[in-house]
């Protein structure tokens, strides 16, 4: 593994809390210049300490208010049942997280949608589809206490 140093993860610290921070604000406030700041930012990104950027939408604005974790075991655990369903469920854009897991259950999905009704549909012309689900349980979020997208580091 590729060895960062302490200014490397106050970088990454930063860039977690804010990506549109300039190289010259990121050097501001690490009371360096922006060169050196810019050369470790492209070598972070090279060496996939830095995977992409991205935006993150207010999924109330959008009118996106159920989240549903939906936890599934499936009937059939052999290597060519698992890479099929991991296949297909990349297919369903509506999965905004999935996990494989150890213990009880199988696979661990994060949905957001509309309605309970767009969920429903969701379940019944998608998911239902995919032929090797012994069990699905669907939980619904009440409240959102803690989303964060950064690590602690």
């Amino acid at each position: 593994m590729e060895k960062i140093d302490e200014t490397d993860l106050k970088i990454l610290r930063i860039l977690q809390e804010d990506s549109k921070r300039t190289t010259k604000e990121i050097a501001v406030i690490l009371n360096l210049t922006a060169s050196p700041v810019y050369e470790r930012i492209k070598r972070l990104e090279k060496q996939k300490f830095i995977q992409k950027y991205v935006a993150i939408i207010d999924k109330k604005k959008l009118n996106i208010s159920i989240t549903a974790i939906c936890m599934v075991s499936l009937r059939y655990h052999n290597e060519g049942f698992i890479d099929k369903f991991e296949k297909q469920i990349k297919e369903l854009k509506e999965v905004q997280e999935c996990y494989h897991m150890g213990g009880k259950v199988d696979f661990f999905l994060k949905i957001n949608l509309e309605s309970l009704d767009n969920y429903h549909e969701f379940v019944r012309s998608k998911l239902s589809k995919i032929e090797n689900i012994g069990v699905l349980e669907s939980s619904f979020v009440l409240k959102e206490i803690i989303s964060n997208t950064a690590y602690c580091i």
